[in-house]
């Protein structure tokens, strides 16, 4: 008998008797969903006691899905954990504020600089031209971006919103294998500018959105693949991220202009 359908006969034996010893072992055997949940939201084990507090809040979330899960709903328990892992999860790091407001300081003089310099050269500035504009060390802007990329991501983080519209990563993202996904986006000048931004991104950024936002890997397994560390990852991430929010940001403000005009 294969592990899925283990797992899935020791649930149902369980909602049926209520077994303490059941319980105990299917919450044993889902534990690396809460490893694998918490590597989706960027934290790593190299957080030490942040990662712990967030791990057990994980834990807390998966106890309360097998508590609370009905099958009658339609949906398979690992999905439905996974929704209240993730949940639990963020909540936690929301109450705690989780980016110290000195992190925040850094992506929004980071991010303004980007912003600044794009205006200027007409692209994204390189690290060393950012460090040098702000008049910070390079170590300060790679922070910088590890510290966006940490910022609370999942698939359906909107990176753009106003009154009519959201925009989100895993939207634009689209199968090509789909046919005309450019249509689905061309109502949308915003959607259009952004959807190019990520077509010219270099190839290993845009295989570090595919992996992570379509594959669902983990910057640590994205690491493996690409042979690098888990914080380069992060840090390409994050890269990757405020390139796309000053795409935006030139977007709205050419919009502007045009308008004004």
């Amino acid at each position: 008998m294969d592990a899925k359908k283990n797992h899935s006969l020791l649930i149902e034996q369980y909602l049926a008797t209520r077994d303490a010893r059941l319980r105990e072992e299917i919450i044993l055997q889902h534990i690396p969903l809460v490893h694998y949940i918490l590597g989706r939201l960027g934290l790593s084990q190299a957080m030490g006691r942040d990662y712990e507090d967030a791990a057990s809040q994980g834990l807390l979330g998966l106890i309360e899905a097998l508590d609370r899960f009905d099958p009658q709903h339609g949906a398979q328990f690992t999905t439905y954990a996974t929704l209240r892992i993730r949940g639990k999860v963020i909540d936690h790091l929301r109450e705690l504020d989780w980016l110290p407001r000195g992190a925040r300081r850094r992506v929004r003089v980071v991010q303004e600089g980007i912003a600044n310099l794009w205006e200027k050269l007409q692209r994204f500035p390189s690290d060393e031209e950012l460090a040098d504009y702000l008049n910070i060390d390079l170590a300060t802007v790679h922070q910088a971006m590890i510290d966006e990329s940490r910022a609370i991501l999942s698939m359906d983080a909107t990176v753009f919103a106003n009154d009519d519209d959201e925009v989100s990563l895993h939207e634009l993202l689209a199968d090509e294998r789909l046919e005309e996904p450019c249509k689905m986006l061309e109502e949308h000048e915003m959607r259009q500018m952004l959807t190019e931004t990520i077509r010219a991104l270099p190839q290993r950024e845009k295989l570090i959105l595919s992996l992570y936002y379509l594959q669902e890997l983990t910057f640590k397994e994205i690491g493996l693949v690409l042979r690098i560390s888990e914080s380069r990852v992060c840090q390409l991430h994050g890269r990757i991220l405020m390139k796309l929010r000053a795409s935006l940001g030139e977007a709205a403000r050419v919009s502007g202009g045009i308008a004004a005009g």
